[in-house]
């Protein structure tokens, strides 16, 4: 499973990575974990808002920071 965190590296976008990445290890999950800055990479998503989330290349958020319960919803 690829998780995608879309952000320039804001607080929030940070804080979106960890709580994904928390949200998968409790689930168990194998994930790869990536991080896309580059605003010209994350227009290509279709988010104007960070951060954004994207699971195996969709996007399921965007302009929200999702807690660790909400991410494990997504992902289950």
């Amino acid at each position: 499973m690829k998780i995608q965190i879309l952000g320039t590296g804001c607080p929030k976008c940070n804080q979106l990575a960890e709580n994904a990445a928390a949200a998968a290890s409790q689930l168990g999950l194998e994930f790869e974990l990536e991080k896309v800055t580059d605003i010209n990479d994350i227009m290509k998503f279709g988010v104007m808002m960070t951060p954004g989330l994207a699971i195996d290349g969709n996007v399921k958020s965007s302009g929200k920071l999702l807690s660790v319960d909400e991410i494990k919803e997504l992902l289950s």
